[in-house]
């Protein structure tokens, strides 16, 4: 199998140097790179080009989030999977807008954790069961349900197929991309999807598709 190559962005180094042992014990991953802050962390993502990134989400000089937007915005191909004490659903959600590959809580055993890591590794979503009923909740709360038994309700196979890869965090034009179809095809898709299932932004998307299975959740 594989080594996994897999860098730590966490601001205590007592954290990064116990995830490093229980991490490398099995030998199926390989730290290359740890970071105490945020700015070092993307300096150092240039250098060791993990394949997946551990992010903490609180850091000095650049938190987590603003980490991962920015590693998105420039098209990191790097898998990244937020490890944090934050399970307050804002976060999640912030995170998943954001198009992070995993979501993991800091006092999770090592079982869990590995798990998460070869999952995004596989080009998986990964978001741990605890948070999943949060979600869902906090979806129904807003009454973001979709009536199956209105036709003009019901998605098609493009627009699930856009839906999935807008909830991977891809951007129209990469959509367009991988669909083989114009980017202003894609845009007409998006709004539809936003009508038919009543949200307003990606992230109320994305709820959706994780809420009806159309993400892989562990």
């Amino acid at each position: 199998m594989k080594t996994i190559k897999v860098m730590i962005s966490d601001d205590h180094c007592m954290v990064r140097e116990g995830l490093k042992q229980l991490l490398e014990i099995d030998g199926d991953i390989e730290v290359v790179g740890e970071a105490g802050d945020g700015v070092t962390c993307l300096n150092m993502m240039k250098t060791y080009k993990p394949e997946v990134l551990l992010l903490d989400i609180n850091m000095p000089q650049m938190n987590g989030l603003n980490v991962l937007k920015t590693l998105k915005k420039h098209k990191c191909p790097s898998k990244i999977l937020m490890l944090t004490i934050h399970n307050e659903i804002e976060y999640l959600e912030k995170a998943i807008e954001l198009g992070v590959d995993g979501y993991v809580l800091k006092d999770s055993d090592s079982a869990i954790l590995k798990k998460a890591i070869a999952s995004v590794y596989r080009g998986e979503r990964f978001i741990q069961n605890e948070l999943v009923p949060s979600l869902m909740e906090k979806l129904d709360n807003k009454d973001r349900t979709i009536n199956i038994e209105d036709e003009d309700q019901i998605l098609t196979r493009r627009e699930i197929e856009v839906l999935k890869l807008l909830t991977e965090g891809l951007f129209n034009k990469e959509i367009a991309y991988q669909l083989s179809i114009s980017e202003k095809t894609v845009k007409n898709h998006v709004s539809n999807i936003f009508k038919k299932i009543g949200v307003s932004d990606r992230t109320q998307a994305a709820v959706y598709a994780i809420k009806n299975n159309l993400v892989t959740l562990f």
